[in-house]
């Protein structure tokens, strides 16, 4: 068994959410997504995620998702940080179970962690976003959610 797995951390109340069916999706997402390199999600709240985006970004306000890449080259890949609170007001706004939304954040957290920017990356990561999404039955993604 490999010393570093893939890691869901709950900090916060997560209702609506399978905590064992998150955790499933994670481990697909390194199975089929990251070549089999673990990666850490944090799921809190958007007080949490307002703390990390003003301490790492500069940006005092709450966010759906956050990635911090490892400098490691190969293994670990680095940290996600996802609000539920914001995970289950995007699931109501959408149509769709939180436990989706969890997936499409967790599969753009992890898009960021392998070194995709859809922000200057000429639609690279929003390509690899949908392929993704389509293979692991999500709806539509962030990407293209902003795009429309």
């Amino acid at each position: 068994m490999p010393l570093e797995q893939t890691t869901l951390l709950f900090h916060s109340t997560t209702p609506g959410l399978s905590r064992r069916l998150a955790r499933a999706f994670a481990k697909r997402l390194e199975a089929e997504v990251t070549g089999g390199r673990p990666f850490t999600c944090l799921i809190t709240n958007d007080l949490e995620l307002r703390r990390l985006n003003r301490e790492f970004r500069r940006q005092d306000s709450a966010t759906d998702v956050l990635s911090f890449r490892s400098r490691q080259m190969l293994g670990f890949l680095g940290d996600i940080a996802i609000s539920i609170d914001h995970a289950q007001r995007q699931a109501a706004e959408h149509g769709h179970p939180v436990g989706q939304e969890i997936g499409i954040l967790m599969l753009h957290g992890v898009l960021h962690l392998l070194g995709m920017d859809h922000e200057i990356d000429r639609g690279r990561m929003a390509r690899a976003e949908n392929k993704w999404r389509a293979a692991l039955g999500l709806p539509r993604g962030l990407i293209a959610r902003v795009q429309t």
